[in-house]
């Protein structure tokens, strides 16, 4: 039965389809989504919750260690990290692959309430939880400068009016702000002020709250109207804050400048953002999950002149940084690379068939093949990105083969006399189970990738999938439009001269061929010699794969480099902002960065810390700067490292990262312990010896416990018989030195804050803590945040009396106290407005100071303390010789049992991958075997097949050790494909001799010999045609390469080395296997002969 011959003789139904399925892949080419990699997320879940004033270790004691007991029960949680920091815990929850993110999300609920009887009774809310994905990467950075405007203003602009707005565009996920901070009433209290009159910070911050009312007043109905109660009783601005009254002293008012500055400022003075230099606010935007990033990006850039008019003219809204150009320059040059790998195979195809007409067959099959992929990815929710081009590309090799196969037996059928008609029916109908062997062996070469679990296995399955769907619609065109167009185009060349191109083309092919004949009888006349080269490639497929250096995946080129500032542990904000300032100007000062933008301190983004800081880089376009990202940052190290006190990790920014904790360099290795005191003795040690290591760079650790501390060891005796409780000498210290916010502003677009505190200059030496002074007279607390009259507003009568009398001042302080007691925050246990002196202690006689360290942070991982040693590769050298290099210092220190070490993020991901590696090329040659068993309904030409595999492996091995290429995760990939490319040539020649032995009674020899022969050219036009399609992947020139490379240079080099070496020892193998069989089956005939004579006897 013919399957093609329907097909062959309705040519226009046929072209039709053929039309169809072009049609529905060109609509949906650019419907596709657009991203960078394939769309692999990392389920991940972090909460939050903050415990105002508390130090790192009471945070991770009593905030996160609760939380991670209810925590750790949930199902599926691959890996807990928590990060407790001064006031605030973070705890990242990744969750398996597989485990569906809102289910986890419904998990993690129900441990926050199963945990809140655990947690502390003074926690202002309960923990809160988001979705986030751990390798999503920036795509735009805007920053926001103004040569009159504040830093507030710009970072109101920003918060308020722009990410609101940018948020709501389609496929933005997260816009983050940083640099700046809200708009704020800041007090700033002169302690000897407040000593002279007698006023407790208490008292300060009671007054603070009252004065500052925002409740509602209901209304008055006056005959057919009615009136909405108003009264000025919010206060918006520093001056009204001014004429605050917060005392009485001797009848006259003490009013709030008397004690302090009240100045228009910020929440947090504590940040900065510089651009270039200039200050600056800094807003960072990131997609959502599974977005067009090129739609949303141009959506975002769509919206821009309407949000720059929404907002001051004087704010210069500067586009700094977008990744949607590599996106789209990478794009581009993977699609550039296809069309190049689509010429090349025409090309080859030309070259050997020396007839246009006849090329053109195989063309349209390429074509065909590749457009209608686009439709069914569409279909299946794929994205138009780096790995499903690649696979494209990979795959122009594989479809043309099929078409290729046909052609050639056609075009053989009608030299030899054929008609058109005659031979493309005879010609399809012996090809036909050949094409299908080729096509579903190389199908199930991808059946172990996509059953691979993990990231590597999401990622990689689009790209298997890809291909897969290539080649299925590759075999259907080659049984259904390429015989028709045979039978339309081909022509006999009968008598018709031809040019000197076909004579010198033909004249080369008979040089090979003879050249093939005459080396081919001699591999047959000494076939132990070619089984001697053949084990010896098994033996250095071994040898190789254990030597040959081995990675993750390379390095992306993104064009934007981010980094990480650690400053010592002890660093002021102020210092801080002098190194941020300074790498900012080394990093610009690179003729290769186009911007540079920085930021420190809280506002959104970032760690927060004052020792911490972040910096990011956009590179200039490929062709102006030259240089790839890693040599780049190479170029900077030494002049970072000038930079004393402080140290700026750079690293490239990548689109693939896993990991809940997040470090100052590309890779982690993680420390677990039992105690503080061990993990802080090892930490150093360890870090210590990796640093003078020449094959890791930027090695640094998470691990800061070595802050200054002004500790004050509390006299309780003292106090208890001054009167003071522990919990007002917190109080008090909280509103010196806190940024304590005591009051909200709530205004018609978002609410602001008062910020209580000592002026700056009383901050700035421990020993000002001797010059605080607690009140004894706060007492109960009073109505939090009440209302109290600010200068110009009504008073009653009563009010109004003579203020000398203490009976008026009473009763109007209790007043006072008494009204709107509606607000919200701590409350306060001092006096809203006070009448009398008030006995001031200085901490001093309930205190003494000691100088003392303390951790800025402390990390978690699995219940575990944890600290993680972050370092990145330098040039030439391997992930995996970075982690041996690791575990090899962990042994020689000997740390001890109650120690345990792991990778963490991309390198723990690599090693799992190289667990996979053997499995999954062993899995690939089993399904293979088992498929081709089935086919051809035998054991042993499966084995035969499978013989021209070693070759392959080992060219490709010493073609990427030769180009100083890593074997990763695409190297093996390529590793795979060439296992399905490579068997093709013995498909073709054990087809034709099993059916020369069937049908024509040749003997094993014979047959594959003569089948070596016919099979040459079409076995030479396959190889040919998969070999220059990968020329493009391996010259790797464009964005992007580098992902691309390692494809190309494995291929190319084990299609090289198989080609040479499978010409002989295919026909070698098939003889000895065929002896083994005929052996067998005399073995069997002669105990079934022997049975039968038992039985007659």
């Amino acid at each position: 039965m013919n399957l093609s011959a329907p097909f062959i003789r309705r040519p226009v139904g046929t072209t039709l389809l053929s039309l169809g399925l072009v049609v529905a892949g060109i609509i949906a080419f650019f419907k596709l989504p657009v991203s960078p990699l394939p769309d692999v997320d990392i389920p991940t879940i972090m909460v939050q919750a903050t415990l105002p004033g508390a130090s790192p270790a009471d945070v991770a004691s009593t905030v996160a260690s609760p939380l991670e007991r209810h925590l750790g029960q949930i199902a599926s949680v691959t890996e807990m990290t928590s990060t407790s920091s001064l006031g605030s815990a973070r705890i990242t929850l990744q969750f398996d692959i597989d485990r569906d993110i809102n289910g986890a999300a419904r998990d993690v609920q129900a441990a926050i309430n199963a945990a809140r009887a655990d947690l502390p009774t003074n926690l202002r809310a309960n923990p809160t939880y988001r979705k986030f994905n751990p390798a999503s990467a920036p795509i735009l950075i805007y920053t926001l400068t103004s040569d009159t405007l504040t830093p507030a203003e710009l970072y109101d602009a920003a918060s308020t009016v722009l990410a609101q707005k940018l948020s709501q565009v389609e496929g933005v996920g997260e816009v983050s702000v940083g640099g700046g901070s809200l708009p704020a009433v800041r007090v700033e209290l002169i302690p000897p002020a407040l000593y002279k009159y007698g006023i407790g910070l208490e008292d300060v911050r009671a007054a603070l709250s009252s004065a500052n009312a925002h409740s509602p007043k209901g209304g008055i109905d006056v005959g057919d109207q009615r009136y909405q109660i108003y009264a000025n009783d919010q206060a918006r601005k520093a001056a009204d804050y001014k004429p605050l009254v917060v005392a009485y002293r001797n009848g006259a008012a003490v009013r709030l400048t008397d004690v302090g500055d009240v100045i228009d400022s910020v929440e947090n003075v504590r940040t900065l953002g510089l651009s270039n230099g200039k200050p600056a606010v800094v807003m960072i935007v990131y997609r959502q999950s599974g977005a067009n990033i090129i739609k949303m990006v141009d959506s975002v850039k769509g919206l821009m002149p309407q949000l720059r008019a929404s907002v001051s003219p004087a704010i210069d809204i500067t586009l700094a940084m977008d990744r949607s150009k590599t996106i789209r320059a990478s794009l581009h040059d993977v699609e550039i690379t296809l069309l190049i790998a689509v010429a090349l195979v025409i090309l080859v195809v030309f070259a050997f068939l020396r007839n246009a007409r006849a090329t053109l067959v195989p063309v349209v099959a390429v074509g065909v093949s590749l457009i209608a992929t686009f439709a069914v990815m569409y279909l299946l929710g794929y994205t138009l990105d780096i790995f499903s081009l690649m696979a494209l590309t990979v795959a122009t090799g594989f479809v043309v083969d099929d078409a290729i196969v046909v052609l050639e037996n056609i075009a053989r059928h009608m030299d030899a006399g054929m008609s058109r008609l005659e031979a493309t029916l005879v010609g399809t109908r012996e090809v036909g189970f050949t094409v299908l062997s080729m096509s579903v062996s190389l199908i199930a070469v991808f059946v172990p990738i996509l059953l691979m679990g993990g990231l590597v296995g999401r990622l990689f399955r689009e790209f298997a999938m890809t291909i897969t769907i290539a080649i299925v619609i590759s075999l259907v065109v080659s049984l259904t439009t390429t015989p028709m167009m045979c039978a339309v185009l081909l022509r006999k060349e009968e008598g018709q001269p031809h040019g000197w191109i076909y004579r010198i083309n033909e004249r080369a092919f008979e040089l090979m061929l003879s050249g093939y004949r005459a080396t081919l009888g001699l591999a047959l006349r000494h076939p132990l010699l070619v089984m001697l080269i053949l084990g010896c490639t098994l033996y250095l497929n071994v040898h190789l794969y254990t030597v040959v250096p081995k990675g993750f995946v390379p390095q992306q080129d993104t064009g934007l480099l981010i980094g990480s500032i650690q400053a010592d542990q002890s660093t002021s904000f102020q210092l801080m902002q002098q190194k941020l300032t300074q790498f900012i100007d080394i990093v610009k000062s690179d003729p290769a960065v186009d911007t540079a933008v920085g930021f420190t301190g809280g506002g959104g983004v970032g760690p927060g810390g004052t020792n911490t800081g972040t910096v990011f880089a956009s590179l200039k376009p490929m062709n102006e700067r030259k240089l790839r990202a890693d040599k780049v940052i190479e170029r900077l190290r030494d002049p970072l490292a000038q930079v004393a006190g402080a140290t700026l990790f750079l690293q490239s920014i990548g689109d693939l990262g896993a990991g809940g904790r997040s470090g100052n360099a590309a890779y982690q290795y993680t420390l677990k312990g039992s105690t503080f005191e061990q993990l802080n003795e090892w930490t150093p040690k360890l870090v210590a010896a990796l640093q003078k290591e020449p094959t890791l760079a930027d090695v640094n650790t998470d691990q800061q416990n070595k802050a200054l501390q002004a500790n004050l060891v509390i006299d309780r005796d003292a106090a208890s018989r001054l009167g003071i409780s522990v919990s007002q000498l917190d109080n008090t210290l909280y509103d010196a030195f806190g940024q304590r916010q005591v009051s909200t502003i709530f205004v018609a677009r978002n609410q602001y804050h008062v910020i209580m505190e000592v002026a700056p200059r009383f901050s700035q030496d421990p020993q000002i803590l001797k010059e605080v002074y607690i009140s004894t007279s706060g007492g109960s607390a009073s109505g939090t945040q009440s209302t109290n009259a600010v200068a110009g507003t009504v008073a009653s009568s009563s009010q109004k009396s003579s203020i000398s009398s203490v009976a008026a001042s009473v009763v109007r302080n209790q007043a006072t106290n008494s009204i709107g007691a509606t607000g919200k925050g701590v409350a306060s246990t001092g006096t809203a407005v006070s009448t009398s002196a008030e006995t001031m202690i200085p901490l001093s006689s309930v205190a003494r100071f000691e100088h003392g360290e303390t951790p800025l942070a402390v990390n978690h991982q699995d219940l575990l303390v944890a600290s993680t040693i972050s370092f990145n590769l330098p040039p030439g050298v391997s992930l995996s010789t970075a982690t041996t290099t690791i575990e090899n210092a962990m042994h020689a220190l000997g740390m001890p049992a109650g120690i345990s070490g792991g990778f963490a993020g991309s390198a723990k991901i690599f090693q799992q991958a190289l667990a996979n590696e053997l499995f999954l090329i062993l899995a690939a040659l089993a399904t293979i075997y088992i498929s081709l068993g089935m086919l051809y309904e035998s054991y042993i030409h499966p084995l035969t097949i499978l013989s021209t595999l070693p070759s392959a492996g080992v060219g490709a091995v010493a073609a990427l050790m030769l180009s100083h290429t890593d074997f990763d995760i695409i190297g093996m990939i390529g590793v795979i494909l060439l296992v399905g490319i490579v068997k093709k040539n013995a498909i073709m020649m054990i087809d034709f001799a099993l059916d020369a032995e069937r049908q024509r009674g040749l003997s094993s020899r014979d047959a594959i010999y003569e089948a070596c022969m016919m099979r040459f050219r079409p076995i030479m036009m396959t190889t040919l045609a998969a070999l220059f399609g990968a020329v493009p992947l391996m010259i790797g020139l464009g964005e992007g390469s580098e992902l691309r490379q390692p494809l190309g240079i494995a291929i190319f080099g084990g299609l090289i080395l198989s080609q040479i070496l499978t010409l002989y020892t295919t026909p070698v193998v098939y003889l000895y296997l065929d002896r083994a069989r005929l052996w067998t089956q005399r073995r069997r005939a002669a105990r079934r002969a022997r049975r039968a004579t038992a039985r007659a006897s």
